[in-house]
């Protein structure tokens, strides 16, 4: 980009951010800004009172190039940020950790020297951290919200953290609006609520002034925020990194996790109840797995890309609100995960897990991705914080397991003894002591940067809507309408009118069809005015990729099965019924009105695994009925079994009912569908049970 494009366009920036009337979102790449009714704002400044002339764009060399160290601003705002929670996580604080491997299937020696991603048949052990971002540690496993999915390689050359989310974008360009968009995003502060939940005022206030964050909205109010289980969620490291081979030639790259059992994902309403029924559902569900020896496995998938490449892109991949469709360049399948063991102690191994993206070996390199660049300085600045000592690596599950030495000393938490008097290098006293080794040391990129420094978003950055548009279009019909609902709820529990408005103006930017549907949600009498948007936007081509449901496998694999029972009941059925979905790769249930079971109609006792008071259908992914007609008699005036049937239903579950089962649905009034299915056809039970029923959702409830 010319010097006079990036002056034409920072100056557009700076009209718009001056001349936005009252409660309008006047939108550029650089930031969004509007004046309050009142007058002028206090000035904004840094802690020593200088006022801050752009509190949206770090300093970088060029408006493509690196983040500068000189930025006394970031780093400012982003420690005092990283500083606000001790010791609890300030993100990223509810999480499941598992011990596993990685083995690497096929080499990228023509890319990279990393040895972890050229030794094939290798397995190197790694530790992963997945998480909710908004809720601290004692909230909830099922809300709405990102996951956190991070991985700590232990490899040969050491400590490789690849530190992403289940979704490929972001909110925001550039990591000095981080501590804004987590301040907006969590409890607010004059109330202390709501925990762990972004339909809030002060989260759609912020966002409705950051229309980069569209894309991300579709994301967040999309089904991949609610997944069925942890084993079901895609990974993505999110920014372009570099790969550099032995010729010191780099290529571009970005990072999948693709998990085996394939994506699947739970109904609003299923997820509400969920958190009631078991606050550690997620949690649970992955031990239980672990603890059963189906452990879970993802692929490791890259997409690499050359400089040309992607210079013929029609966005920025150095934006980390924007991916890359895997029509535009497929993805490589080169190793497997596979997480087989859970930890000791949750405290010492996942609670003092520290993960820093700044973390590479020899043959990884960074890319100039702005947000990727804060991130490098933000995430050790953290854990300083967090665990209280620059010596943080020491403890065990941070600790490499290849050798390592150099000549750091003492500190809070020091728990090695160095020996001998020399801790400098150079050095001509020790002929054993640590040195640098030019040769198969760690050496970055050699990639010229030129420009005029300054606080500049790039013109490739503008685009907010085409991407947020392709997302949207390339989901079913169903995933729209959760989306559209999702976006209804969310917005209905704002309070400020302007608010719900000016997030309807940017929806009619990615689907004028959404913002209406949303719109006649929320009652709106008029559609409000869509902002000026930056960039033109672009027609993508729909990518199946980017659906949950096209990508659901047709499969009962880790998935469970849960079968009420009461006195009476048929045990043959019972059994022939558990049998089938165990073959099929399925946990089973026995769920009966007491815990110590129920007495069958051949005189003996079935075991239950759970209470029918504490083990609702919201647990399963389908359910049996399996009732004497007394059995069914004694049920239907008891409201937990009526819920378990009428809940099952309504969220789309595959029912498998004897008669007496029929007698409960009856009297829970629940209707007859494909999805419903006698209990003596266990291979129709099966084949049902294998997915949800889409078709049977305009029929239970209403969506936008």
């Amino acid at each position: 980009m010319s010097k006079e494009m990036t002056k034409d366009y920072s100056e557009k920036n700076t009209q718009d951010k001056a001349s936005a009337p009252s409660g309008d979102s006047n939108l550029a790449a650089g930031g969004e800004l509007h004046q309050m009714a009142g007058g002028e704002h206090p000035a904004l400044t840094t802690n020593q009172g200088v006022a801050l002339s752009d509190n949206q764009n770090s300093l970088r060399a060029n408006p493509r190039g690196p983040t500068l160290l000189e930025d006394f601003i970031l780093r400012e705002k982003i420690t005092h940020f990283d500083h606000e929670r001790i010791p609890e996580r300030i993100v990223h604080a509810r999480a499941t950790g598992v011990h596993g491997f990685f083995e690497l299937t096929t080499s990228l020696q023509q890319y990279t020297t990393a040895r972890i991603l050229t030794e094939v048949g290798e397995k190197t052990p790694l530790f992963t951290r997945i998480s909710t971002v908004a809720g601290g540690a004692g909230s909830v496993d099922t809300p709405r919200d990102v996951r956190g999915f991070a991985v700590k390689f232990y490899t040969k050359e050491g400590n490789w953290d690849l530190v992403g989310n289940n979704v490929p974008v972001f909110f925001i360009q550039d990591a000095i609006k981080f501590p804004d968009l987590v301040h907006a995003v969590k409890m607010e502060p004059d109330r202390g609520f709501p925990q762990s939940a972004t339909a809030h005022d002060t989260f759609w206030d912020y966002i409705s002034l950051t229309p980069e964050s569209m894309h991300m909205v579709m994301w967040i109010m999309s089904d991949r925020t609610l997944p069925r289980s942890l084993r079901m969620i895609e990974g993505f490291g999110v920014h372009s990194f570099r790969l550099i081979n032995a010729a010191g030639e780099s290529t571009f790259v970005k990072f999948h996790w693709r998990p085996k059992l394939g994506l699947q994902s739970t109904i609003w309403d299923e997820t509400v109840k969920i958190s009631g029924a078991d606050q550690d559902f997620h949690r649970r569900d992955m031990f239980d797995a672990i603890a059963a020896g189906s452990f879970p496995e993802w692929e490791f998938a890259v997409q690499l890309f050359t400089q040309e490449e992607a210079d013929s892109f029609p966005f920025d991949h150095l934006d980390a609100t924007k991916l890359i469709p895997e029509e535009l360049v497929p993805l490589k399948v080169i190793g497997r995960m596979v997480l087989d063991r859970w930890p000791d102690n949750f405290f010492a191994e996942t609670e003092q897990v520290a993960y820093c993206p700044a973390n590479i070996v020899p043959g990884i390199d960074f890319s100039n991705d702005p947000l990727l660049q804060g991130r490098l300085f933000s995430y050790l600045d953290t854990q300083l914080s967090r665990l209280g000592s620059p010596n943080f690596h020491q403890i065990p599950i941070n600790a490499p397991k290849c050798p390592f030495g150099n000549h750091q000393r003492d500190g809070h938490m020091q728990m090695a003894i160095p020996v001998g008097r020399v801790n400098y290098e150079p050095n001509t006293l020790s002929e054993d002591s640590p040195r640098e080794t030019p040769a198969k040391g760690f050496h970055s990129a050699a990639v010229t940067e030129t420009g005029e420094k300054g606080r500049i978003r790039a013109e490739s950055f503008a685009d907010h809507y085409s991407q947020a548009r392709q997302f949207y279009r390339s989901q079913t019909v169903y995933e729209q309408a959760h989306l559209a609902s999702a976006l209804v709820f969310e917005l209905s529990k704002v309070e400020h009118l302007h608010v719900r408005e000016a997030m309807v103006g940017h929806l009619r930017h990615i689907e004028e069809d959404l913002a209406k549907r949303v719109a006649k949600g929320l009652a709106l009498d008029k559609m409000p005015v869509a902002p000026l948007a930056a960039a033109p936007v672009q027609e993508m081509k729909p990518s199946p990729a980017l659906q949950i449901i096209g990508k659901m496998k047709n499969t009962l694999m880790g998935r469970a099965v849960g079968i009420l029972i009461a006195d009476g009941s048929d045990g043959a059925v019972i059994k022939n019924i558990k049998k089938a979905a165990l073959d099929a790769g399925a946990s089973v249930k026995i769920v009966a009105p007491k815990v110590g079971g129920a007495k069958l109609a051949d005189g003996s006792m079935l075991a239950a695994d759970g209470q029918l008071a504490g083990t609702p259908s919201v647990l399963f992914d389908a359910v049996a009925v399996i009732l004497s007609d007394e059995g069914a008699q004694a049920l239907a005036g008891e409201s937990a079994a009526i819920d378990f049937v009428r809940d099952a239903f309504g969220h789309l579950k595959a029912i498998a009912v004897d008669k007496g089962g029929r007698v409960l649905l009856k009297t829970a009034n629940v209707g007859q569908d494909a999805g419903v299915v006698d209990a003596n056809d266990k291979e129709a039970f099966i084949t049902v049970a294998k997915t949800r029923q889409w078709d049977r959702e305009k029929s239970v409830r209403t969506l936008a």
